[in-house]
């Protein structure tokens, strides 16, 4: 279901950026620095594995008080295709291999006549219905958050 595009099945976040894209695509490559500021606010990442290549994968749990409890979300993005300051495509989901709730993330990373970065992560989810369910409990939300500290992380 992943390898055939549906806007129905489709989330679009856009971030304009004012850092060069080479660095901000960069942020996306370096485990240290994804630890620092990938996941909603509120949450921290702890690392298992970091293989970040085409075929590679990074193995993470996001840790923290999320929606005022104690939470551990595990997840595991497999890298499919990596263009270096152009494009990022991996599957998203959980380490079980089995998941049925997996999506495919692109990531693309263009230029504004003024040098800024517009970042568009579109998430391609394996039903509308499972969409549906993403959008319902905030994950749009939660993606601005994230890219929201990747902005704050590229300004320090």
């Amino acid at each position: 279901m992943i390898d055939t595009w549906s806007l129905d099945r489709e989330i679009v976040l856009v971030k304009v950026l004012r850092h060069p894209r080479e660095k901000v695509f960069a942020a996306w490559l370096d485990p240290q620095a994804l630890a620092q500021w990938y996941g909603p606010d509120g949450l921290e990442i702890e690392t298992h594995e970091a293989d970040i290549r085409e075929g590679g994968h990074w193995r993470f749990d996001m840790v923290g008080v999320f929606e005022g409890k104690p939470q551990r979300f595990p997840g595991l993005m497999h890298f499919v295709e990596i263009v270096p300051n152009e494009r990022i495509v991996m599957n998203y989901g959980t380490p079980d291999p089995n998941d049925p709730d997996r999506f495919r993330v692109t990531v693309t990373f263009d230029v504004q006549a003024d040098g800024k970065t517009i970042l568009t992560m579109r998430q391609l989810h394996p039903s509308r219905a499972r969409r549906q369910v993403v959008i319902g409990f905030g994950a749009v939300e939660y993606g601005m958050q994230t890219l929201d500290s990747l902005n704050r992380w590229l300004s320090r």
